[in-house]
């Protein structure tokens, strides 16, 4: 690619950026989506549904945009802080560099970060225990599984979604402490959660190797584990959005994380500097930041006695009698 033509290409985006940031209204709450796209049906789509939901039931309108490159990152915060959007909630833990940037610039806005952590006066960060939601899918997987394997596929190879593996690990381990865990990744850039093709292609090999439960933890790619396990009759397990129903009789469970209720009561108090808390607040199990999904899509696949079993060890995770290891303490992931 010559120099020109990379320039028209950061032009057009900026563009379109621009277009999309064109609507924005004086002290209307927005949100900015991460790569992936707004209806990837996991992540991002929590985000929306829950921007979504408090429009429904105020009746208030809300900004938003996708953003299509990490280049366009700065320039959507920039803008939406200058035409006064406020809060202005970013979902992803991408967003950290662009925050301790602009928030000093803009003290007067209320900023909400999800997955990543910026300490500013005016920066709400939220955090979810990943870990011990995905320790209950992982024991799920394990009370599943017939062949002894169970698999993970993974998006963007970082410590977030390692975070996510080394829970799920745990999890089918206290069920079943000989059983075989595969892990794979579908990429070690931003384009690794828009990449279903690879995510399916990993999903069939680890089937090959034996597995009949994988747990997809890779946003807008994970759609492909779920499609690969479905056409080979085999069990797969949604995450962050509720996706049990996009293949019924397939999807074991999804683990939720409340993406949609961090956006919703950002909306709700972080425009009020009366109620805006700033720091870092983190949700887990207990508060219902993370959990396991069981509907009317999945629950012929579900037993009593492995729901019993999982709520046992929900228990006992949310009382300290069970410590699930968090892959953040060493970017490790001992078992």
């Amino acid at each position: 690619m010559t120099k020109f033509s990379r320039h028209l290409g950061a032009l057009a985006a900026g563009i379109a950026v621009s277009a999309l940031l064109a609507g924005a209204a004086l002290a209307d709450p927005a949100v900015i989506y991460d790569l992936g796209g707004k209806f990837d049906k996991s992540f991002n789509e929590a985000a929306y549904n829950g921007a979504e939901r408090w429009k429904a039931e105020t009746g208030g309108t809300y900004v938003d945009v996708e953003l299509q490159n990490d280049a366009q990152r700065e320039q959507a915060l920039r803008r939406f802080a200058s035409q006064g959007a406020n809060p202005i909630v970013m979902a992803g833990f991408m967003w950290q560099a662009t925050l301790e940037k602009l928030a000093p610039e803009f003290p007067d806005t209320n900023f909400v970060v999800i997955d990543t952590v910026v300490d500013a006066p005016n920066v709400q960060s939220l955090m979810f225990d990943e870990h011990t939601g995905s320790f209950l899918v992982g024991a799920l997987a394990a009370m599943k599984s017939e062949t002894g394997t169970v698999g993970f596929v993974g998006g963007m190879d970082v410590p977030l979604i390692h975070r996510f593996y080394c829970g799920y690990a745990y999890g089918a381990r206290a069920v079943n402490p000989e059983i075989k865990l595969i892990e794979n990744y579908t990429g070690t850039t931003p384009a690794a959660w828009n990449d279903p093709v690879t995510a399916g292609e990993l999903a069939k090999a680890q089937m090959d190797a034996g597995a009949d439960v994988v747990y997809a933890a890779a946003g807008g790619s994970g759609l492909g584990v779920l499609q690969a396990m479905a056409d080979a009759g085999k069990y797969s397990i949604g995450v962050d959005s509720n996706q049990n129903y996009l293949h019924p009789g397939s999807v074991l469970t999804s683990m939720l994380k409340r993406v949609d209720n961090a956006v919703y009561n950002s909306f709700q108090s972080a425009g009020d500097d009366a109620t805006f808390q700033p720091g870092r607040k983190d949700l887990g199990l207990a508060d219902d930041g993370v959990g396991y999904a069981l509907d009317e899509y999945n629950q012929a696949l579900i037993t009593d006695e492995m729901k019993a079993k999982v709520e046992e060890l929900k228990a006992e995770v949310i009382a300290g009698k069970i410590e699930v290891h968090d892959y953040y303490t060493d970017n490790a992931c001992p078992l």
